[in-house]
């Protein structure tokens, strides 16, 4: 299924697909460091270094 059909489908259900997504890119960080989960998932590194932050991770003195 494409993200643009299912994120309907989800979101009819009341499933918050935003709030899910970021817990699991929260998940990847607390275990890889925030550059590394951004470019196997395709996300900016920026974005995925916010939720680092908010996660508390210790990566961050990783050198990307």
């Amino acid at each position: 299924m494409h993200p643009r059909s299912l994120g309907p489908l989800l979101t009819g259900l009341g499933i918050p697909i935003t709030t899910g997504r970021t817990a699991a890119i929260e998940h990847h960080v607390l275990t890889m460091p925030a550059p590394v989960v951004a470019d196997a998932l395709g996300y900016h590194p920026v974005t995925t270094a916010k939720i680092d932050t908010r996660a508390g991770t210790t990566w961050n003195r990783y050198a990307p």
